[in-house]
């Protein structure tokens, strides 16, 4: 029932598309399928919470109910009851496959449930006043699932590389951070459409980007300086973060080298197109991934 379980949250991995890799064949296998559970149940979460036909209530009592499943799971390994409406067909093995990686890799709980917090501040904000509002949200977003990867391949538990467990956290967390505002300038014309915009309303404010503008579906040159502004902020996180695809060894280096590289290479993708991410929506196809796979053997 458990490698069943597995099996479907990996499928659930390849099927969506991201940024980056997700349990590729880079990691070590013994962590893939581990890595799998994690996306599964954040994947699941995220899109029931972003699910604009249903009502706030009915989101939040979803949510509700996700994180009961993760405390259930948590303790035990019977599978939990049936999928309720509006979640997934696959929710009963996403929680096999989570409780028993909780279980087998002494994860932090913790980290599951700040996921779910930032899922359920989606269902309600919609406009973020500062960076620091926008970081904290990245924080919860994005942060916890590099420290998930990172337990799971069971680099904090000791020095790798001589670098303590803390260190490898500080860069996990600045490449997550990367990778989730890359996503959120990408995804800035469709979030808008769902009522939603991350860019804080400071660096909107001081280059003039006005939301009338994306209304009309144009990025004028205020726009375009913000978004600007936004890939320098996102660009050295990268850089920050960078020290981590070489602080570790083995074929997690080449998936932390890749999933860097893929973001790095939608931020060049969004300069190339001057930021018109209303007409174009920047996304990585075969000439990436060639050019991905080529700079992670090169490193």
């Amino acid at each position: 029932m458990v490698s069943e379980a597995y099996a479907a949250c990996l499928r659930d991995a390849r099927r969506h598309y991201e940024n980056f890799p997700v349990a590729s064949v880079l990691v070590p296998r013994r962590a893939r399928h581990h890595i799998a559970a994690v996306y599964a149940f954040a994947r699941a979460a995220d899109d029931f919470a972003d699910e604009g036909r249903r009502s706030v209530e009915e989101r939040h009592a979803l949510l509700d109910g996700w994180l009961e499943r993760l405390h259930q799971a948590a303790r035990a390994p019977e599978p939990g009851p049936p999928p309720r409406p509006g979640e997934p067909a696959h929710a009963v093995p996403i929680f096999i496959a989570v409780g028993a990686t909780i279980r087998d890799r002494g994860l932090p709980v913790s980290l599951f449930e700040d996921l779910l917090s930032a899922f359920r501040q989606d269902v309600t904000v919609t406009r973020y006043e500062s960076w620091a509002d926008v970081l904290d949200y990245c924080r919860r977003s994005a942060n916890p699932v590099g420290r998930l990867v990172l337990r799971i391949a069971g680099l904090p538990r000791a020095k790798s590389r001589g670098h303590t467990g803390d260190q490898l956290d500080r860069w996990s967390d600045a490449i997550c951070t990367a990778l989730q505002l890359t996503n959120f300038w990408q995804d800035l014309h469709i979030d808008y459409s769902r009522g939603r915009i991350y860019l804080p309303a400071e660096e909107r404010r001081f280059h003039g980007a006005r939301e009338e503008d994306l209304t009309a579906g144009q990025i004028t040159l205020a726009w375009q300086q913000a978004l600007r502004a936004a890939v320098r902020r996102t660009r050295d996180l990268f850089d920050a973060g960078r020290p981590l695809c070489d602080a570790v060894a083995g074929r997690l280096r080449y998936e932390l080298r890749a999933t860097w590289l893929g973001g790095v290479h939608v931020l060049d993708s969004l300069e190339r197109a001057q930021f018109d991410v209303v007409h174009h929506r920047p996304r990585l196809g075969a000439r990436d991934a060639v050019a991905i796979a080529w700079q992670t053997v090169i490193w």
